[in-house]
């Protein structure tokens, strides 16, 4: 096989992984956008409940203790949600604690 070939598969290879990683992506921030509006629908409806379930106590507790980046990063570890996302979602549980 020659050059020019291996350059051209290289090249499908790559654009394709990008187009996967923005679908990914997209897919993320409106899972993030529906949990919000869940999260506001439940809010309305007074309904009890734990945001951050048992896996992310270490979460609250970080924030507690003033800890923000290693919260963040927790959150990402428990979610697999992407730095932004999880940022947010860190900065509405802050909001909630104070």
């Amino acid at each position: 096989m020659d050059i020019a070939a291996i350059l051209i598969i290289l090249v499908g290879v790559l654009i394709t992984a990008g187009t996967v990683e923005r679908k990914v992506d997209r897919v993320n921030r409106r899972t993030v956008r529906v949990e919000r509006k869940l999260d506001l629908i439940i809010e309305h409806l007074g309904i009890e409940t734990d945001t951050l379930g048992p896996g992310l106590d270490d979460v609250r507790a970080l924030l507690r203790d003033g800890k923000k980046i290693p919260a963040i990063k927790a959150y990402r570890e428990a979610t697999g949600l992407g730095l932004k996302e999880a940022k947010d979602e860190v900065d509405r549980i802050e909001s909630e604690l104070r």
